[in-house]
């Protein structure tokens, strides 16, 4: 048997291109969603099957008995397509196959635009987890295909939560039919609406934070009295963690934000959850998140580590201030990822050793570093040197 796996495009079947069409009159069985069965050209067989889960559709291909079949799928076969899951299942069983490329609706709503969509973040909320503020958080447009319980309402509502309600977005609603609709607003607008279920959905991209190596200067931040975590120091503990795109990173005890904004702005792509439990830093935080559009810095108001247990499970965590709770606080990162990365600031000695024993405690193997910074200060025409506080910072990778 012979199977292609064929793009429809569009559902009208006017953008249906002629190898797949040339394909699917060749076919003496199709095998595809009920919806897109019903909309093939004129000539095709009628010996078709509705299925859409690979096992499901194979089997329907096997008990056809057809020389050539042909599994039909919406929009592009490379784009979030289910072509991908069959594959295996055809190589697993020795079935020659061709895969045929299609219209996405990518491409449909980038020519209703005028667009090119070349620089566009491709992003599937399609019955899977999709974080919006991270996608519109990489300097670039971000493209969304919808569906399940991720409408465009949902995403749009994600980005009002995070302060994004002005953002202007556009939904492609029914492309290529002929009731196809583009509604233009702000994501605010959008999240109040309520559309049909072929939608797809275009945000702009979010105002940016800063470009440029960590340790960013101390007078950039809005600080007012709550005590905060130098430049220097911030520079050693963004490379001591190492925070990556789509990463969860934690900040325990974060103060003014500076070590959180940093991580955000480090990795547009990662969330990052600033906890803090003191009133007026918990205002300093957010007034920091605002000034540097970290718009995917989550701001977490409660003490640790009560406050951690509904927090996705951290890749890195930065544990700035503990109240007593380090070793708990530590506890709970690491029973939600044993091989999370971790960095504990200690100004005193007896947090040092605190962090030191739970480590031999867990069989852990930590890295400590002191860092002593002075900086000139005037004094009439002299500078004298006047030293910071010397900090502790144990760093541990779990996967060393």
């Amino acid at each position: 048997m012979q199977v292609s796996l064929l793009a429809l495009g569009g559902g009208t079947g006017e953008n249906l291109t002629a190898q797949s069409r040339t394909a699917l009159l060749q076919a003496d069985c199709i095998v595809g969603a009920a919806r897109l069965l019903e909309q093939l050209p004129a000539g095709c067989t009628t010996h078709r099957a509705a299925a859409t889960k690979p096992r499901q559709i194979l089997e329907a291909l096997q008990q056809g008995g057809a020389s050539h079949g042909a599994v039909v799928y919406s929009g592009d076969t490379g784009f979030y397509s289910g072509c991908r899951s069959l594959i295996p299942l055809l190589e697993e069983n020795r079935i020659s196959y061709t895969v045929c490329a299609g219209v996405s609706s990518v491409q449909l709503l980038a020519a209703a635009l005028r667009r090119p969509w070349q620089d566009w973040v491709l992003v599937s909320a399609h019955g899977v987890h999709c974080d919006a503020v991270a996608a519109v958080s990489q300097g670039k447009p971000a493209f969304f295909l919808t569906g399940g319980s991720l409408g465009v309402p949902q995403l749009c509502s994600q980005l009002c939560a995070a302060g994004l309600g002005d953002l202007p977005v556009t939904v492609g609603e029914n492309l290529s039919y002929p009731d196809e609709k583009l509604t233009a607003g702000t994501a605010a607008e959008m999240a109040g609406k309520s559309f049909g279920p072929l939608c797809v959905l275009l945000a702009e991209a979010a105002p940016q934070p800063p470009r440029r190596t960590p340790g960013w200067p101390d007078d950039w931040f809005v600080r007012g009295k709550v005590p905060m975590t130098k430049r220097f120091v911030r520079a050693a503990v963004l490379a001591a963690l190492g925070p990556h795109p789509g990463e969860v990173l934690w900040d325990v005890g974060a103060g003014t934000g500076s070590i959180s904004v940093e991580l955000a702005a480090a990795a547009p792509g990662a969330a990052v959850y600033a906890v803090e439990c003191e009133a007026p830093a918990q205002e300093l935080l957010q007034q920091n998140r605002a000034k540097f559009h970290t718009w995917n810095l989550h701001c977490i108001s409660g003490r640790a580590p009560e406050a951690l247990a509904n927090l996705p499970a951290p890749d890195a965590v930065f544990v700035g201030g503990s109240k007593g709770a380090l070793e708990a606080i530590l506890t709970a990162a690491l029973d939600k990822n044993p091989q999370a990365r971790l960095c504990v600031s200690c100004i005193a000695l007896e947090t040092l050793e605190r962090t030191l024993a739970f480590c031999r405690d867990r069989g852990l193997n930590p890295q400590v570093a002191q860092l002593a910074v002075s900086g000139a200060q005037p004094m009439g025409r002299l500078h004298l040197m006047m030293a910071q506080n010397p900090v502790f910072l144990v760093t541990v990778h779990c996967d060393d």
